[in-house]
């Protein structure tokens, strides 16, 4: 047996991915390429984007290292976190733009 006829669901991964690209082709058509100067805006605002979380990780790491007298045992984890959440959030961004 076959299933029936379904109209495709607004949730559909493949249909959002559809829509995503054809949106970004139109944009492409009406404005063109992008500028060097918005490029290059794009890639300091990644590098921020990735950055702050890791300087939040450290600098709280190091505050809570220094209240309780435990080395490194705060900062480290805590930089490997703000990297983490940095990264995703970078990812995050991009595949918004």
């Amino acid at each position: 047996m076959t299933e029936p006829d379904r109209a495709p669901s607004d949730d559909d991964p493949l249909l959002k991915e559809v829509r995503l690209r054809t949106r970004r082709e139109l944009d492409w058509v009406k404005y063109g390429e992008p500028s060097v100067a918005r490029r290059l805006s794009q890639i300091g605002v990644l590098g921020w984007i990735i950055v702050t979380p890791m300087l939040i990780g450290v600098f709280v790491g190091r505050w809570i290292d220094a209240k309780l007298g435990t080395g490194i045992f705060w900062t480290a984890p805590l930089l490997m976190l703000g990297v983490a959440l940095g990264c995703w959030s970078a990812w995050k961004w991009m595949r918004s733009e």
